[in-house]
């Protein structure tokens, strides 16, 4: 399926604008870091404090102001962005190169939640985070947290993947998947097949789904395999129950080190996640299962308007959403939000782009309705099933 396809099936799916990405969350931030000294304005004024007000650009004099601006701040905080996450390693990396800005990244294995606690837990410090990428409850959820901004390319970015007034924006997207090591355990082209006597002790679900968004809509994946819908999650959680029951599941958190080692040797997780571990391990195999409509979503960008980098943080959305960085999501198998306006100039990967899969079916999004009503739902029952 084409990102075109896609976005018309997101906007048919959508109410009021509503992303199609899932995630709720709820873990502490070790506050080791929090007891640094409030960040000094790096702009007498006219700088962080004129940046910090900044909706785009042009607010302070045009990019190369927002570029000096940023440089002189001299840093940015970001945070749960792991290196293997969407090629999120070699994106820190070039905006390092290209600015000369320095990243201080932290928890990259964090979930949502890790990012807006660390933005109330660590406010007015040096070390709050400066942006976020959220899934869709999280994000719904603290709006008021996010200072309005938007990038150079903001026309080109499909209206309903985005804030009108540019509170937040959708950034990269794919599909759930199922990963799996060939080598440990036979081929997978259905949910169904996780229940075999083969799969013992073998498959793990991406985090908590009361926590994390890719485990989330791990559930609506395993629901739509057997009889439910993004409505109704009951089947998805009686699918994990059996699961459980039948010595398969593995209550671990997924890594690349986990899944490299053996320990974790199928995963339930998005497309590009999964697809990141075959360069490493030719072994490894990626399939979106045949027994229910593929389930797709966007996450989402956000700059924390306290944060102590406030010029830094909106070179890095003009970052995100150019070509260029826009390019380096899709290198990781992700795809980027801007990908049908890059194919129509001429301007995307394109060996990237024709690499990525076809995706059969009519794939299913979550919308905010069905979001809040599963994580209810989830809320109160999936500790029932796991523990």
């Amino acid at each position: 399926m084409t990102l075109l396809q896609l976005r018309a099936r997101l906007t048919a799916t959508r109410a009021h604008r509503l992303p199609a990405m899932t995630l709720v969350a709820t873990m502490a931030v070790a506050g080791v870091a929090a007891c640094s000294p409030p960040a000094k304005d790096s702009g007498g004024g006219s700088g962080s404090d004129k940046a910090a007000s900044a909706t785009s650009a042009a607010d302070l004099g045009g990019m190369d102001a927002l570029v000096k601006a940023a440089k002189k701040e001299g840093e940015l905080n970001v945070i749960a962005l792991p290196p293997t996450w969407a090629n999120y390693g070699e994106i820190l990396k070039a905006f390092t190169a290209k600015y000369g800005i320095k990243i201080n990244s932290q928890l990259p294995d964090g979930a949502s939640q890790d990012e807006i606690n660390a933005a109330e837990q660590q406010k007015g410090k040096s070390t709050a985070p400066d942006v976020f990428d959220l899934g869709q409850s999280v994000a719904l959820a603290n709006t008021d947290m996010f200072a309005p901004y938007k990038v150079a390319t903001w026309d080109s970015i499909p209206e309903e993947f985005k804030d009108p007034d540019g509170a937040w924006v959708n950034d990269y997207g794919g599909y759930m998947s199922i990963g799996y090591n060939s080598d440990k355990v036979p081929d997978v082209t259905k949910v169904a097949d996780l229940l075999k006597g083969d799969f013992k002790g073998a498959v793990a679900l991406n985090g908590d789904p009361t926590q994390a968004g890719a485990a989330f809509s791990g559930v609506v994946m395993a629901s739509l395999a057997n009889g439910g819908s993004a409505d109704d999650l009951a089947p998805g959680v009686e699918f994990f129950q059996k699961l459980k029951k039948a010595g398969n599941f593995v209550a671990v958190d997924p890594t690349p080190a986990t899944i490299e080692s053996g320990q974790t040797p199928v995963v339930i997780d998005w497309d590009y996640l999964n697809a990141a571990e075959t360069a490493k391990l030719p072994s490894w195999k990626v399939v979106i299962p045949s027994d229910g409509d593929p389930v797709a979503g966007y996450y989402f960008q956000a700059i924390n308007k306290g944060g102590p980098h406030p010029a830094a943080a909106r070179l890095w959305q003009e970052f995100l959403y150019s070509d260029d960085g826009q390019n380096l999501w899709l290198g990781g198998g992700a795809r980027p939000v801007r990908a049908e306006a890059m194919v129509k100039d001429g301007t995307i990967d394109k060996q990237a782009w024709d690499a990525l899969p076809e995706v059969p079916g009519n794939p299913v999004t979550v919308t905010n309705e069905q979001n809040t009503k599963g994580a209810d739902y989830l809320s109160k029952n999936w500790a029932k099933v796991i523990g």
